[in-house]
């Protein structure tokens, strides 16, 4: 009976540490993954700070059957988020959200950033500064008690791709470069051709890629020259 009881608690602690990534359609690290450099992207222009300390989640790569924007999310993950991830929370805010911010709902999120006004919140894999994310939510009809799910989060990052300019390179009708420069636009973290942040020196922003490294991560998503 006690051996018994003992594969149970194993079993069950196993699961739980399955479950750090479950749900979402775009795992966060890539085979060959290049972690971020000491002073990690921050997001369009918010404050200086990088991301405070959360529990690792679980990586896990993306197979053989990941989407194109899949893989693509990942990449800029690797730039803007680090290793916590969906988790992600800039250490520039002094005053860190009740929870890590896949348990919280937008309205948690949306209360700390109104309590702690004059640090920096950008908050997710993809660093979404509260503008962005209140505009990007409502627009999807998102109400307050949406959870701050990776789901939501890749599904509003998403947005922001096809803001850059997705479809119309996905058809060929946008340069591999000139789709780069769009997304170089939007995360702070993706490098323009000189290794600069589209916002260098802007609150203390800086690529953490080189544009070498982010080439070879798009000529490996889209094998065909775009």
């Amino acid at each position: 009976m006690a051996l018994r009881i003992f594969w149970v608690v194993c079993l069950l602690c196993l699961g739980g540490a399955a479950q750090a990534e479950v749900g979402s359609l775009f795992p966060t690290g890539a085979r060959g993954a290049v972690q971020p450099a000491a002073a990690s992207s921050l997001f369009l222009g918010a404050n200086t700070g990088m991301f405070a300390p959360v529990q690792a989640r679980v990586v896990v790569p993306p197979g053989p059957r990941s989407s194109p924007t899949a893989q693509l999310l990942s990449l800029i993950a690797q730039a803007e988020a680090g290793p916590a991830g969906y988790d992600a929370v800039q250490y520039g805010a002094r005053v860190p959200p009740s929870a890590p911010p896949t348990r919280l709902t937008l309205a948690e999120i949306y209360a700390w950033i109104d309590a702690t006004p004059g640090q920096p919140h950008a908050i997710g894999r993809y660093q979404f500064i509260p503008s962005t994310l209140r505009r990007l939510a409502d627009g999807q009809g998102m109400g307050p008690d949406t959870p701050f799910s990776p789901e939501v989060q890749d599904r509003l990052a998403v947005i922001l791709l096809e803001d850059a300019g997705l479809q119309q390179f996905q058809a060929g009708t946008l340069a591999r470069v000139d789709f780069m420069h769009s997304l170089a636009r939007i995360w702070a973290g993706l490098p323009l051709p000189d290794g600069s942040s589209y916002y260098e020196g802007l609150a203390g922003n800086r690529a953490t890629m080189t544009w070498a490294r982010f080439e070879d991560g798009m000529a490996r998503i889209w094998s065909v020259e775009g």
